[in-house]
């Protein structure tokens, strides 16, 4: 896995949670970090340009407002329903073969948690990860460039990491789409925090 790969996922991470003052003081190291890439380049001169209370708000309007705007992976892949859970459990036990955990009353399947293991993960294994939830990242990236959303250039960074060819992808997105994920309402808790590595 190249470094610059690492430091897009990296970089994705950071972007993708609620924008802070935090977010905003790490704005010359991130500058830096993704001189050279376009989206994530424009993205980073947009946070630097924006006051910080309505970058908050876009934040909310964006992904919580929005249906199809989900950073939580799962929800692409078995939307509402009780496979849900087993996919979690299964993430999170993913994340522990490798030494890392999430805090308690955390998902595993927010993308900026998901991004954080894939940049620190041996080689392969985070890139394994992004790939089984191609579509939905897909999926989002074609919602947030509908949306006239900055954010979209966030997912477009990321989906170009990922091998094999955009169509297809976007096809299954489009699929998604056109279907939405299955409902059945589990009653799950939605509130997370960004990922956290846990002790060695």
């Amino acid at each position: 896995m190249t470094d610059r790969t690492r430091t897009v996922w990296q970089a994705v991470a950071l972007l993708l949670c609620y924008p802070d003052r935090r977010l905003l003081e790490l704005l010359p190291l991130l500058r830096d970090a993704t001189a050279g890439i376009a989206p994530l380049g424009r993205f980073v001169a947009t946070l630097g340009a924006t006051p910080l209370a309505e970058l908050q708000s876009s934040y909310v309007d964006t992904f919580d407002f929005r249906k199809r705007c989900c950073l939580y992976l799962t929800w692409y892949t078995d939307g509402d329903t009780r496979r849900r859970g087993g996919s979690l459990a299964a993430l999170k036990r993913r994340y522990a073969e490798h030494g890392f955990a999430v805090a308690d009353g955390e998902l595993p399947d927010f993308l900026p948690a998901v991004c954080e293991f894939a940049a620190h993960a041996p080689d392969g294994v985070g890139l394994d990860l992004l790939v089984e939830y191609r579509a939905g990242l897909a999926l989002l990236r074609l919602a947030l460039a509908d949306a006239g959303s900055p954010y979209a250039d966030v997912l477009a960074a990321l989906c170009d990491t990922l091998p094999g060819e955009q169509p297809a992808d976007r096809a299954a997105a489009l699929a998604l789409a056109r279907t939405g994920p299955p409902t059945e309402t589990v009653g799950l808790d939605l509130q997370l925090q960004p990922y956290r590595k846990g002790p060695s």
